[in-house]
């Protein structure tokens, strides 16, 4: 990453905080009103999600395979079975999330210029051929017209407009074009793209430095699971890199570097008016630190040391939810060695923010509620910031798995299939008890009939003794009908409508003994292309709720607190997690095709090779910053092996043994006789006419022939 991520500045001294409380000091008087603020906040948002947690319970148990105490088995019921079929349908989901939006190995998120790009030019050009710049009136006639300042335009301005590349061409600014080229002599630049590649680039540096791959696998695991997966950032955070000295003596190295993280559907607590993200007025994330990680919270900026040591010194305050108990099987106490501390970002009112002694800023002044971070623990206010990003705006991301239009939280695979999932456990469970009663003989003894003090117990061998002259059949056996086929049947017919209600067939996920259309490799393709299409709807929201307004945030970021100029231009973020729904096979070969298409030299002149090029070794899983040249680069790299070839002729092949020298005759040397040059095969001398064919025998000229011809 670069040198200058160190100097980030998320966190800088011109941010406006409150300062922390003396040694001394017992009370910190304005902290009752915020920290009851954000308390009645946070409660709010628990009691609008109980029926969301309850939802997320049974999803969890049937994920698992946990019946819940609400199910009650009869004295007669023997099988306790649990077929998770969830549990499968949950991990089929998950993993082709992951296998779409990292199917390219990459981070599914691109940066381009917009259509129409402000500030930075889309393509400018430069022609190389003197006698062509001439005949179109003179470098300097051409671009009079060309390079005139915009309407407010300054000068700088106008050299900033070739963006990254103002010193790459500022030897030759006064013939640089600001319009497409125009010959193909012309060299072709394009500054907004290149802009935009280098922000791309850089974007997927720090994503890959915070190990966002890995938090958006968890995401996608839990908005697969409960319906909805969030995630945060970025943040400014000091990344240890391990280092050892010469003497090998550890001395890390610590980098501050923009990092994004998942957050358990569990913390979340979003304002519970809210339909989106968009519409909501705070967020709260719930946190269960340890002593140490309550502790390092010191290193970090703008938290109140003081604060954080007498909420070290009241103890542990984290007490567990009554969802927590359902998921704990350990059946733990109530407390836990952990703190409970709350995250705030929202916005508060500026009444209470100005009981504090804090300068707002100018911007702000006429502004009744104020964008802050809050992080409370034991009472006492651990951090309050004014919100520093610039727009303000909640870094949190929830995307649904299937989207509720009425709420932030999605519908899960695991909420879809819950009666379906039910049916299935009855009727395996029936199934498994009727077999158990069919598998065995119902025995009916007549005792009358029998000896008395006899062992009924039965066994293979067994000798039973009858009373002399009684008539009858002392001893009857039953076998109790077998009923578990229809059963099964009933269980079949739920797993189809367990596909039905997910959109997720069986065979989508290994289901062995397909038949019917499925039977072939075409209609398997087939079959799968039309499962596609649900989980279409589930990347579209991935990319429209979460991949998307990360992107934006980090983009954001960069320009705000680690701006460059090189990468300074009119941008938009593209979430790329849609696009990979075209496996790179398939799009390797149309592009293939339409290359032999545009091979035509009819249809060259109308076709963008370079873009070509270098989609296509996007598609190969390769860089193409470093396999492929843009224009510009493959003109330079054309003219260098052209001079190359002419300074290095290739060295003419030895002769062959007994043939004379190949080439022209040297100087003074007549010319070879007819069929002494290696190069007159046929022995005329280079004439074009033939030798004829030699007479075989039995054909007339052949001397060999003997007797009368017929």
């Amino acid at each position: 990453m670069a040198d200058d991520i160190e100097q980030m500045a998320i966190d800088s001294e011109e941010s406006v905080a409150i300062d922390d409380v003396s040694e001394k000091s017992f009370t910190d008087k304005p902290v009752g009103q915020i920290e009851k603020f954000v308390k009645e906040r946070f409660t709010r948002a628990e009691t609008a999600r109980r029926n969301d947690e309850e939802r997320w319970i049974q999803a969890y148990r049937n994920y698992r395979g946990l019946y819940s105490p609400e199910v009650q088995f009869t004295s007669t019921e023997k099988s306790r079975v649990f077929v998770k079929v969830t549990k499968t349908k949950v991990l089929a989901a998950y993993g082709q999330l992951v296998e779409v939006l990292f199917g390219a190995n990459r981070f599914p998120l691109g940066i381009n210029p917009t259509v129409l790009p402000e500030g930075v030019e889309d393509t400018v050009s430069l022609e190389t051929n003197p006698q062509l710049k001439e005949a179109l009136g003179g470098s300097e006639e051409a671009t009079e017209g060309e390079r005139t300042l915009k309407p407010g335009e300054t000068l700088p301005e106008f050299n900033e407009r070739v963006g990254p590349l103002t010193e790459d061409l500022s030897a030759v600014e006064e013939d640089v074009a600001f319009k497409p080229a125009k010959s193909p002599s012309a060299v072709q630049f394009h500054p907004a793209m290149i802009a935009a590649k280098k922000m791309e680039k850089k974007i997927h540096d720090q994503l890959e430095e915070s190990n966002a791959k890995k938090q958006l696998r968890a995401a996608a695991f839990e908005a697969s699971l409960f319906g909805t997966g969030i995630m945060k950032g970025p943040f400014a955070v000091d990344k240890e890199y391990p280092n050892w000295d010469e003497e090998g003596n550890y001395e890390p190295v610590f980098k501050t570097v923009p990092q994004t993280s998942n957050v358990s559907i569990w913390n979340f607590y979003p304002d519970p008016d809210a339909n989106n993200m968009e519409e909501a007025e705070y967020v709260i994330e719930r946190h269960k630190l340890s002593r140490s990680q309550l502790r390092a919270l010191k290193r970090r900026p703008f938290f109140r040391h003081n604060v954080i040591n007498k909420s070290l010194t009241m103890g542990e305050s984290y007490e567990k939810q009554w969802w927590e108990h359902e998921m704990d099987e350990s059946h733990h106490d109530d407390q836990s060695e952990r703190f409970e501390v709350l995250e705030f970002w929202g916005f508060v009112d500026r009444e209470i923010i100005e009981q504090y002694d804090i300068d707002i800023p100018k911007e702000l002044a006429d502004v009744e509620q104020i964008s802050v971070n809050v992080w409370v623990c034991n009472g006492g206010v651990l951090r309050l910031v004014m919100n520093p990003f610039t727009p303000a705006y909640l870094p949190y991301y929830a995307t649904p798995y299937e989207m509720n239009p009425y709420s932030i939280f999605g519908v899960g695979i695991a909420e879809n299939m819950d009666d379906t999932q039910t049916l299935m456990n009855g009727f395996m469970r029936m199934s498994v008890d009727n077999a158990a009663l069919s598998g065995n003989l119902l025995i009916e003894v007549d005792e009358t009939n029998l000896v008395p003090g006899q062992d009924l117990t039965v066994y293979p061998g067994k000798v039973f003794r009858r009373q002399g002259g009684a008539p009858g059949q002392g001893i009857f056996g039953t076998k109790f009908p077998n009923v578990s086929n229809e059963n099964m049947q009933m269980f079949d017919k739920a797993r189809v409508l367990a596909d039905e209600s997910t959109g997720f067939p069986s065979f989508a996920h290994g289901q062995t003994g397909v038949s019917g259309v499925g039977r072939t490799a075409s209609g398997i393709s087939m079959l799968m292309n039309a499962a596609n299409g649900s989980i279409r709807n589930v990347i579209k929201n991935v990319d429209d709720y979460l991949l998307g307004p990360l992107g934006k945030a980090f983009f954001s970021f960069n320009m705000q607190f680690d701006f460059d100029p090189e990468i300074k231009g009119d941008l938009e973020v593209k979430a790329q997690g849609t696009e990979s729904l075209m496996m790179n096979e398939v799009r390797s070969q149309r592009l293939m095709q339409f290359m032999q298409t545009v091979s035509n030299p009819a249809l060259a002149p109308f076709a963008r090779m370079d873009y070509i090029v270098r989609e296509i070794a996007k598609s190969m899983d390769l860089d193409p910053d470093k396999v492929a040249n843009s224009m510009s680069q493959a003109a330079v790299q054309a003219e260098i092996l052209k001079k190359f070839q002419a300074a290095n002729p290739p060295p003419a092949p030895p002769p062959q043994q007994g043939q004379p020298p190949q080439g022209p005759p040297q100087e003074g040397q007549p010319p070879a006789p007819a069929g002494g040059q290696v190069e007159d095969t046929q022995g005329s001398g280079g004439a074009t006419i033939g030798t004829g064919s030699v007479p075989t025998p039995q054909e007339p000229g052949f001397t060999g022939n003997t007797g009368i011809m017929q």
